[in-house]
């Protein structure tokens, strides 16, 4: 397709939430107009945008006029139903397509496409097993075990996963999970976790981020550093080709984000991604000359895509509804005021109405000249937060 030019296009989002948010901002710096469906009455992605169509996602009424007004669309969020991005194409230029979201969406059709990248790559998934009815239950090799079960559908921020040791336990869980199709995962010996943020336009062209060190509390992302402290540069390089080499095989249009596992023998496993921006990128906004959303703009609009460049040392704090209780009650807003005292430190709210526990809010990014310093304040914000210093 020929280049939608800012100032001259309108962009479509499927999706209210924060990562719809922050690529309306991105669109609009650029002179975009965006229209976002959503059924919320109130998101974040739909306050901040010139129109906000509130219609389930697959109702026809509203699909005709995202499809009427908008000249290009994407997704915000992977569990969007495929069906909707499909009945779209039809009429407008569609990124990333339903079939690459698809894959994303089915943990064990993505297990498959990580296997089939690996012939070129040589990062492999984790050892695994599909488990969609009984016999297949009580054909699992016990040398899968211990394991994590997961939904292959709909699972995130650890939800529709549990933690299984023998074969009863396996039997058990899968009755938890009311016998939906799931995929057996043999737990490993982390050393760390990473992931890698690619975009790639329709011409094939293809950028990267950096690979980001990431902690997780709870199954839920919560820290987020680059440089990445603790990981060789001959694993981040590994990392950052295979995240490609998966982007290529699916011809994928926009930002992907990959994640991986480099465990205590060395070895570096592929465990999911994201058709979308990541949380484990938003750093990007503060501590990069290009953010993650404004290249999500730029492949979706056919625009050239730059290779990014880090200009700063960066950590990216995830901020729950839970800093917004204490002891002494709630909601009650964090101490942003001495946060914001400390030097390099940049808060990203997501204008959402309500706090809750497990809820995201928001994040905090610290950018500094070197990866001590921001480390350093990182700390320092943490404690005003009342967050854990175990990063």
């Amino acid at each position: 397709m020929s280049a939608l030019l800012p100032g001259a296009a309108t962009l479509g989002v499927l999706g209210g939430g924060q990562l719809g948010r922050m690529f309306v901002h991105a669109a609009q710096a650029l002179g975009y107009r965006c229209i976002v469906l959503d059924p919320d009455a109130i998101s974040p992605a739909g306050a901040v945008a010139e129109t906000h169509i509130e219609a389930d996602y697959l109702d026809p009424v509203g699909l005709a006029q995202l499809a009427r007004d908008c000249d290009a669309i994407t997704t915000e969020f992977e569990n969007v139903p495929a069906l909707a991005l499909q009945t779209l194409a039809g009429m407008r230029v569609v990124a990333p397509a339903a079939a690459a979201v698809a894959v994303c969406q089915d943990r064990a059709v993505e297990k498959a496409h990580f296997e089939a990248a690996a012939a070129q790559s040589g990062v492999y998934p984790a050892p695994h097993a599909v488990i969609s009815n009984a016999i297949e239950l009580a054909a699992i090799d016990p040398a899968l075990l211990p394991g994590i079960l997961k939904t292959s559908r709909m699972g995130y921020d650890g939800k529709g996963q549990l933690r299984v040791s023998t074969p009863a336990e396996l039997a058990a869980a899968w009755d938890e999970l009311k016998r939906e199709p799931c995929v057996l995962e043999q737990m490993l010996p982390l050393k760390a976790e990473l992931s890698v943020l690619v975009a790639r336009g329709a011409d094939g062209q293809i950028v990267h981020y950096p690979a980001q060190q990431n902690l997780h509390r709870g199954g839920i992302l919560a820290v987020t550093e680059v440089p990445a402290p603790g990981l060789p540069a001959d694993v981040q390089q590994r990392a950052i080709a295979a995240a490609r080499q998966v982007a290529a095989a699916l011809a994928y249009v926009g930002v992907l984000c990959v994640e991986f596992f480099w465990l205590e023998d060395g070895r570096l496993v592929v465990n999911e991604m994201a058709p979308r921006p990541h949380n484990s990128g938003h750093w990007t906004m503060d501590g990069c000359d290009v953010s993650q959303f404004e290249l999500q703009v730029r492949a979706l609009a056919g625009l050239p895509l730059p290779e990014p460049r880090r200009h700063s040392a960066s950590v990216m704090l995830n901020l729950l509804g839970d800093l917004w209780f204490t002891e002494a009650g709630g909601p009650t807003p964090p101490a942003w005021d001495r946060v914001l005292a400390l030097p390099g430190t940049h808060l990203h709210l997501y204008g959402k109405a309500e706090a809750r526990h497990g809820r995201k809010m928001g994040h905090l990014n610290i950018t500094a000249e070197t990866p001590e310093a921001a480390h350093a304040v990182a700390l320092q914000a943490a404690a005003i937060l009342g967050l854990p210093a175990d990063f």
